[in-house]
């Protein structure tokens, strides 16, 4: 995605509000680093929107809470699929 980081930054967040998303699918439908959605949305969208800094901060926290979850289920998936299920 081209233009000012700032702006990326605030795409990024609203995208991350709106749909619940990770940061790896923030990254794959933004077409950057995982590295660049978190250093966007954890240090420069602080200074541009204080709102949404605090709305992306609580999807990502509540992803990280339930991120062993979706690894369980990922896991589960896989080895349905491998046994043909």
């Amino acid at each position: 995605m081209k233009g000012l980081p700032e702006e990326r930054a605030v795409a990024l967040a609203q995208y991350i509000v709106e749909k619940g998303a990770t940061v790896r699918q923030a990254a794959k439908k933004f077409s950057v680093s995982k590295s660049t959605v978190h250093k966007d949305v954890s240090e420069r969208l602080r200074t541009v929107n204080e709102n949404l800094y605090e709305a992306v901060k609580r999807v990502l926290e509540q992803n990280k809470q339930e991120r062993h979850i979706r690894g369980g289920l990922a896991t589960k998936t896989k080895y349905e699929l491998l046994r043909g299920k």
